[in-house]
């Protein structure tokens, strides 16, 4: 009875208690949606491509399979970190920055890999399924740039659509973190 009265009016539920963040101030519904597509499309791609048993320029299919890849992993990672509260913990402060950029970096690579991947492949049925994914994702990948576009606008334009984050203060933990540590390393200079 006594434990009742001491947890029980204290003890309310916190709605963002939780890990998963979306939306967040980096990852809206749509884009969550269409970064899953992106993972899950590279993967494919990947896939396919890995199934290919006999190539005819195998240099067009290894960098497709080194983009795929890539852009499976780092996709999922970048997916991982904006929609939980990992992205707190790791010490980037200018995620939009990096979103767009590795967005846009992707889109390109993926792009060039399809294309150099379809016009120089053994002709196989699976080889043009993978290049057909490529595409897909490509498409995805693009799709992404647009509505971080629309959203935000440009990550490196001032003043022109609502930022998720500045980059270019760092936070007010950060700036008396800096002075602690200069205080610190003047102090083991001085000795």
């Amino acid at each position: 009875m006594a434990a009742d009265e001491v947890y029980s009016p204290t003890t309310v539920p916190n709605p963002n208690a939780g890990c998963f963040l979306v939306p967040s101030q980096y990852l809206d519904k749509v884009r969550f949606v269409v970064k899953v597509l992106e993972v899950l499309l590279s993967l494919v791609a990947f896939i396919l491509e890995e199934i290919v048993s006999v190539c005819i320029n195998c240099t067009a299919l290894e960098f497709f399979e080194f983009v795929s890849c890539t852009s499976f992993l780092f996709t999922l990672l970048l997916l991982i970190l904006l929609s939980t509260t990992l992205h707190l913990k790791v010490g980037i402060t200018c995620w939009a920055s990096l979103d767009f950029v590795y967005t846009m970096l992707i889109a390109v690579f993926f792009l060039i890999a399809s294309i150099v991947f379809a016009a120089m492949n053994g002709g196989t049925s699976l080889e043009t399924v993978a290049v057909v994914f490529g595409f897909l994702a490509t498409l995805a990948f693009m799709g992404d740039l647009f509505l971080f576009w629309k959203t935000y606008g440009l990550p490196f334009a001032k003043g022109e659509k609502k930022q998720p984050t500045n980059c270019t203060q760092p936070a007010e933990a950060d700036q008396e973190g800096a002075t602690e540590t200069a205080k610190l390393r003047d102090a083991a200079t001085a000795e």
